[in-house]
Order: structure tokens, then sequence, then C-alpha cells
């Protein structure tokens, strides 16, 4: 190529050789540094090239570390909220915790003051004791002053009779004599009916037997108390321990620093009862109000005999042994059974409709039978076809004992707890044969033995009271009896409240079995008399006329 343009510049230009020269070879020189300079950025570009690879390499690497810092983080997050449930699982056992040292240091306060009244009690004992003893000496000197008197009057009586032989006066004489007699006898011999019978068993003592028990007995009173004396000239230790025997010792701590005497709780109100003696239970209150009462009216009723362990096992005989703990703990006796009402009842927890019944028909029962403590049957008799008249003095045990006789034995079991017996049998018309196979769990598909039931049933009522019960269930308006229906508490309209501001407080107790002697006759002529007001659909407004009229009788 170079010869060729050497050629040519020597064809065209001979005298310009040296600038050719000059030319080709300074583009020589361009060529060298071109080509050292491709070298050059060959090289700058592999380096780029390493250290592009490195850059991914590291951004790589990054993405890796940045990964592994999210899962960090996700960690992190769920370790906090672990953490967070962990502090308020901590907090709720912090909170539980102080409620528990609370309760306990509330338990803590109760024990001291049981532990105070524990002292007062021994020191009330003591003092007890040596009045005892100062009884038992008072009692040895009128045992001596009886003897004497008994010689001195011997000897009276014996120079009267002399005298009226020898006078004409004589029987004036001997009349006067006699009544000296008497007015003696009466001073000085107040211990000797006491000691006649010391030794003699007596009923309605303190005893452990599994019958009934009275405890309105003159054994239980205290000697210093004198029942002739009116109730408001009681001392203030006459009236505590009055309070102590009636059941509500629990209150007289409090009300030995309010009472001055009986004159004070005569004229208390509830609210009173509640304020200084710190009576809290409404049934204490009324027990305390009725026995006021009775004292204030000098009305003596049969069913003040029963005390609240009496009652007990009254609960046991019509079948409801699972509410004995709330009456006894409310200390319910034979007194406020007379006066139950249905929110009575449910501030005692029962709340069952049929076991209102059950209580209601027993009641009406002790009223048939001037609360007669064991007016109920609770083993089989000699009878055997018992009338309505012994059926409806059944205990719940004695209706089991009839459901063994009639082939039922296998379902008697279920009827404890239920408060079937007698009186609700026969005074209750909705309870009928389908009621007691419901409580006797019989299955509806065994018709044939719900048959055998309901001809038992029929045949133990009577034809009278099957047909009165058929009837009442075929009335217009029934509600058939569940084992399942509850009792709501009555709520006051805006209407009735004119009405109670008439009325007096006892007019407005709406007794759950009235006071009405004329309708408690039990046999099989007048009991239809009886079912007269048992049902709470029927009668409703008659009861409540009724109640203003009898409820100072019985």
């Amino acid at each position: 190529m170079f010869d060729t343009c050497d050629v040519d510049v020597n064809l065209h230009s001979p005298g310009s050789s040296e600038s050719y020269q000059e030319r080709l070879s300074r583009l020589e020189g361009d060529k060298e540094s071109l080509i050292l300079q491709v070298s050059v950025l060959t090289d700058q570009v592999e380096a780029q090239g390493v250290k592009i690879n490195d850059l991914e390499s590291s951004l790589v690497e990054h993405q890796h570390k940045l990964n592994s810092t999210e899962e960090m983080l996700q960690q992190e997050l769920l370790h906090r909220t672990s953490l967070e449930s962990q502090k308020l699982s901590l907090k709720g056992e912090v909170s539980y915790l102080k409620l528990k040292l609370a309760d306990m240091e509330g338990k803590q306060n109760h024990g001291t003051e049981r532990q105070h009244k524990a002292e007062s009690l021994i020191k009330e004992l003591r003092i007890l004791k040596d009045k005892v003893e100062h009884l038992e000496d008072q009692k040895i000197q009128y045992e001596k002053k009886l003897k004497a008197t008994k010689v001195k009057l011997s000897f009276d009586f014996h120079t009267c009779t002399v005298y009226a032989e020898n006078e004409t006066r004589s029987k004036n004489l001997l009349t006067h004599c006699l009544t000296l007699c008497r007015l003696r006898r009466t001073q000085s011999g107040g211990f000797q009916g006491a000691d006649s019978d010391a030794g003699q068993f007596r009923r309605g003592g303190l005893r452990a037997t599994a019958g009934p028990r009275l405890t309105r007995t003159p054994e239980s009173h205290d000697s210093e108390r004198d029942m002739n004396i009116p109730f408001s000239q009681w001392t203030k230790e006459q009236v505590c321990g009055w309070l102590e025997d009636y059941g509500l010792g629990q209150y007289v701590s409090l009300t030995r620093q309010w009472v001055e005497n009986g004159q004070t709780l005569l004229s208390a109100t509830p609210q009173d009862f509640e304020k200084e003696m710190g009576m809290k239970h409404p049934l204490h209150r009324k027990k305390l109000q009725l026995a006021l009462r009775a004292f204030t009216t000098k009305v003596i009723e049969k069913s003040s005999e029963l005390d609240h362990i009496w009652v007990t096992r009254w609960l046991d005989d019509i079948g409801l042994p699972q509410y004995k703990d709330q009456f006894h703990e409310a200390r319910v006796d034979g007194r406020m059974i007379q006066y139950l009402t249905v929110n009575d009842l449910l501030t005692l927890k029962v709340t069952s409709q049929l076991h209102h019944l059950s209580i209601k028909c027993a009641i009406h029962v002790l009223h048939a039978n001037k609360f007669n403590p064991n007016c109920l049957r609770r083993r089989p008799g000699e009878e055997k076809q018992p009338s309505p008249s012994e059926v409806v003095q059944w205990s719940n045990h004695r209706v089991m004992e009839w459901l063994r006789a009639v082939d039922l034995a296998e379902y008697a079991p279920n009827l404890r707890g239920s408060g079937v017996h007698g009186g609700l049998v026969i005074l209750e018309p909705r309870f009928s044969s389908e009621t007691l196979a419901l409580l006797l769990n019989i299955p509806p598909q065994k018709t044939l033995l719900r048959r055998h039931l309901a001809t038992a049933f029929s045949a133990l009522v009577g034809t009278q009271a099957t047909q009165e019960k058929r009837e009442y269930g075929n009335a217009t308006g029934h509600v058939p009896l569940t084992t399942t229906a509850k009792v709501k508490p009555k709520k006051l309209g805006f209407t009735q409240f004119s009405h109670l501001r008439k009325r007096k407080p006892d007019d407005a107790a709406d007794y759950i079995c009235p006071i009405d002697s004329g309708a408690l006759t039990v046999n099989g002529v007048s009991r239809s008399a009886v079912l007269r007001g048992l049902s709470p659909n029927l009668e409703r407004q008659t009861e409540r006329r009724e109640q203003v009229g009898t409820k100072t009788s019985g």
C-alpha cells in the first residue's frame, strides 16, 4: 500500500516526498498511540467488568442480609406481641392476687371479730354460770321456806277447822283461812312444779332424735324471765336471752348495745332493726316483727310452738330437702310459715312454680290439722284403700311407698326433691297423673305404663277429686302444670302505688296460703272447699280479699 502511495506521490508530486514521509510517520505514531489507548481502554473495561461483578455479588449479599434482617424484625414483632400478652396475663394475675389479698384481709378481720365475739361469749357464759349458781342457792332457800310454810299451813288449817266447829260463823273464817293458804302457797311454792317432775322424761326438750320437736317448752325459757311481765318491761338481759332462745343469737351483741328494755324493740321499725342490730336478712326482720306483734296482740298461735329445726324436717316430709339450708339460715319457724309470701319464697331461692304449690298445699294441711307437728304420715298404715282425707296427710316418703305398692318401685326414687306429697296430690286441681308421670320420668311411648299409673292415681284420689281435676283441665284458659315453670317476682305498676298508700302495711302482704279457717275441712265431703283458691290462675282476687279479714285469726 505504501509502495503504491509512494509511486503515486512520486508520479504526482515528486517534490513533496518529505512531507508525505512526515505525515506517514505521524500517522504511524498516531496508530501506535491508538493501539496503546485501545489496550488501555480494554484493560479499563476488564477492570470495570470485574468491579461490576464484585458489585453484583455484593448486591446479592446485601439482599440476603436484608432478607435476614426482615426475618429478624418479624421475629422481634412476634416476640413483642407475646411479651404484651404475657404483660396482660401478669396484670390479670396481679389483680387476682390483689383481690385475694383483700379477701384474706377481710377474712382476717372477720376472724378477729369472731375472736372478739368468742371472748364476749366466754364472758357471758361466766356471768350465766354465776347466775345459775346464784339461782341454785335461791332454789335451796326457797325449798327450805317451802317446808316451813307447809308446816305452818298445816297448823293454821288445823286451827281453823277446830275453831269452825265451836263457832257459828266458822264457814266465813274457814274460807278466809283457805284463801290465806292459797296465797302463801303461790308465794312460796314457785319451784315446786319444777322439782316434782325433774326425774321424768318430757317430750319437746333438746334431744337428738330424728322426729320433729317443739322448742317453745317451759324448759327452754330462762328462769329469770317471767312471762307474766309485759314485754315492754323486760330488761336488757331478758330481751337478749329471749333473742338467743328464738334463734337470733347472732344479733345479741349489737342488741345489748342498743336496747334498754323491751319497749325499744316494740317501738322500733324494720329500718331500726337493720341499722342498730345489723339485721340484713329480710326474713330475720320479719321473724322478729311477727314475734313482737304476738307480744303486742297477746294472741297465742299454735304455729308459734314449731321452731326452725322442725321446719327443716318438715321440708324433708314434703319432699323439698334441697331448701333446708336456705330455710335454716333464714330461721323460718312455724309462725313464719303461716305468713310466708311469694317474695319470701323467692328470697329463699324457691323459684319453681310446682314447689310453690307444694309448700302452699302443705301449709293448708297444717292449717287443717291446727299445726299438729305429727300430722303427716310417713309410714304405711293398716288401711287397704285409704280415703282422700288420709291421703292428704301423706308425706313424700309415704307417696313413694304407694308407688312401690302399685308396682312402680323403679320410678319411686325420682320423687326425691320433687315436692310431691299427699296434700299436693289431693288439693292441687292441676296436679294430675300426667304431671306425676313427668316427675317420675316415665317415657311418653310407654303408654301402657302411663295408663296403669292413671288408673292407680284415680283410685287413690277418689272419684270426686278425679272428676274435679278433669273439669278443671277442660276449663277455658287452663294452663297445664309443668315441671319447668318458674315464678317471677311481681312488679308494681304506677297505678298501684296509690292503692298501696291507702292500705295498711299488713294488708299489702300476698300470703302464699291465706288464713281461711272456713275452707280447711279436709274430708271426702267438703274437700272441694279446700280446693278453692289453690291455683294461681283462678281465685287470685278472692285470696287477696280474704287476707284482710283473716290475718288475725289462726
